[in-house]
């Protein structure tokens, strides 16, 4: 089952909608424009059941088979945009000031909309299919919420798949691996507090810059000398606040940063000895810290028999050789990690082909990979639902 011709053919509406959906981005759980778009389109297709105001904004549809009784699998695409100035100097470029969907989000919308249509339409499968289209991907926990709504129990789904865009994967092919495919994520605090002073008499203060310095040294030995090289941990500092005057050294230090494993263990190792060794440099100067660590995304984990589905499923629509079984997973880190926490499934990566990098002001989704995405969401549906 290549790209279905009825989708090829409906690829210019589905670029009218996408293109419509870029112009008027919305940002975490706001994006109740989006999910109104969404729920008229549903109620256009004739979907059997919706739900709104799932995590707020949240929008889950249900489409019944035509060949009886199954199980429900369930589909999901985000719908949030990004807090970025446009640079595309595309027609249809962002209208919203400072907002621009940045990460492909009104393409994913899309291609599962042009998905519903066309199984709404045809039903050519067993049990049912939940359409989930989720706010808040971008760093609000958007997943996390959908999934403490209880809307897996609620509409019983058994397994549950998710898609995204990949620049620098050609348009018309796919990647994906099994077990982990993106890391967990963690934030991390250090406020480091000395002693203030003279810029010209630093021997009566107790510099927390320098102190600061020194750990941010010793935290990256953490990941070359305290974890195996073959395991995946990187820890980053991004912000560091201190001081406000040249002549004057202040009394604290505020270092943050993120940590990101594809290895659920490593995070407690990192929580624990962030601490550890930033207390301990601090204590040795004279200096004290306060130490905070806070758990986001999961690791976004495919399940075997996931993975497989989805690998069949892609292989139907573009070939075996379009199809890269074992991509190498990325350190960035997707929520809906907590839907498959939830659920066995897998998510799969679409090629966008040379665009711009995601969350790259100049990013843009690439239309032409509309129709592979929403082949590849019916044939998941007809192939898993198979009667």
């Amino acid at each position: 089952m290549p790209v279905l011709n009825s989708l090829n053919e409906f690829k210019a509406t589905a670029t009218e909608w996408r293109r419509h959906l870029h112009q008027y981005p919305e940002l975490d759980f706001d994006v109740q424009n989006t999910a109104a778009f969404v729920e008229a389109k549903l109620l256009e297709f004739g979907v059997d059941e919706i739900e709104t105001g799932i995590a707020k904004t949240g929008v889950v549809a249900v489409i019944k088979g035509r060949l009886g009784d199954g199980p429900i699998i369930g589909l999901r695409a985000d719908m949030d945009a990004l807090p970025i100035k446009e640079t595309t100097g595309k027609g249809y470029a962002s209208k919203i000031a400072g907002k621009m969907h940045a990460c492909g989000h009104d393409g994913h919308t899309v291609m599962l909309l042009g998905a519903a249509k066309y199984l709404a339409e045809t039903r050519n499968f067993k049990g049912s299919v939940a359409l989930i289209f989720q706010p808040a991907e971008e760093g609000a926990g958007g997943g996390h919420t959908m999934v403490q709504d209880g809307f897996m129990d609620r509409f019983n789904i058994s397994e549950v798949y998710g898609m995204h865009n990949m620049p620098g994967i050609e348009v018309g092919s796919f990647g994906i691996c099994n077990g982990p495919i993106m890391a967990a994520l963690d934030e991390f605090d250090v406020i480091v507090t000395g002693k203030g002073g003279h810029a010209g008499l630093p021997h009566l203060a107790v510099d927390p810059i320098i102190i600061s310095a020194q750990i941010l040294l010793a935290i990256q030995t953490l990941v070359s000398r305290g974890t195996d090289p073959l395991q995946s941990l990187v820890i980053t500092a991004t912000k560091i606040h201190a001081g406000d005057a040249y002549n004057i050294i202040p009394m604290k230090v505020e270092i943050a940063g993120t940590v990101r494993t594809l290895i659920p263990a490593l995070r407690d190792f990192a929580e624990k000895r962030i601490y550890e060794v930033a207390a301990s440099i601090a204590a040795g100067y004279g200096a004290s810290i306060e130490f905070k660590y806070r758990r986001h995304d999961p690791v976004t984990f495919n399940s075997s028999g996931g993975t497989q589905r989805a690998l069949r499923a892609a292989r139907s629509v573009v070939g075996e050789k379009r199809v890269d079984p074992s991509v190498r997973p990325l350190m960035a880190s997707e929520d809906f990690a907590f839907m498959l926490e939830a659920r066995p499934g897998a998510f799969i990566f679409l090629g966008n082909g040379p665009t711009a990098a995601l969350h790259h002001p100049a990013y843009d989704f690439e239309d032409e990979a509309l129709p592979y995405g929403m082949s590849y969401w019916v044939t998941l549906v007809e192939t898993t639902l198979a009667a």
